[in-house]
């Protein structure tokens, strides 16, 4: 039985001709699915980024719808407001309208001096009722005649006014707001043909004393 020598180890047999390096263990080659790994993560940041882009387009999408929505709902109760406003406006017109016969009864009344007592007070509180409702009354005599709130029912020339113009109202005109509910009916005048109105003639004959001063 051989003894072995303290202190030497026993090494591996190396070939003849073959170097030392040959005899260490050489690390392995990686395998496919460890070579194909860096190739997998890429495509999932691409499918990501894919889904992302998606996302992004589909949450653009719906805010342009919700936008959209919210403005068709504004114009819609601008609308119905509008609408609500327009047929309170109609009802209170065609109730005023009904009134207007006893307006011009108590206006012709007044002008008889026949509004007295207790009539006067009923007719003062209906007066006050309807101008809260908005009801205004127009037409006076020496306005201009405009056919969009007057209609003329009577028709004179006049040497003293200069266009045609309201010389005398027969039935007042009211309006609520800017609507008209009846014009104002009323008897015109126009100047004479031919003749020469009186402001013109009073201005004609100013021009001359001042012309004729300066001559002076």
């Amino acid at each position: 039985m051989t003894e072995e020598t303290p202190g030497f180890e026993e090494k591996p047999d190396v070939p003849s001709g073959a170097t030392p390096d040959d005899a260490e263990p050489k690390a392995a080659a990686p395998s496919e699915e460890e070579a194909a790994a860096p190739a997998g993560d890429t495509d999932r940041t691409v499918g990501l980024t894919a889904e992302l882009d998606q996302a992004r387009t589909a949450l653009s999408e719906r805010t342009g719808d919700l936008q959209r929505l919210q403005a068709e709902y504004q114009n819609y109760r601008r609308r119905v407001e509008r609408d609500r406003v327009t047929v309170k406006e109609i009802a209170v017109a065609n109730l005023l309208s009904e009134l207007l016969p006893v307006l011009d009864d108590v206006g012709r009344a007044r002008e008889h001096g026949e509004l007295v007592g207790g009539f006067k007070s009923v007719a003062e509180s209906l007066e006050t009722v309807v101008a809260k409702l908005g009801l205004q009354q127009f037409g006076k005599e020496g306005e201009p005649f405009d056919p969009t709130i007057h209609e003329a029912l009577m028709h004179s020339y006049a040497p003293d006014v200069i266009e045609t113009t309201c010389v005398a109202i027969l039935q007042p005109g009211y309006r609520i707001g800017e609507r008209t509910i009846r014009p104002a009916r009323v008897a015109v005048a126009e100047p004479q043909p031919g003749a020469t109105p009186a402001a013109a003639k009073e201005e004609k004959t100013d021009d001359e004393e001042s012309g004729g001063t300066e001559e002076v």
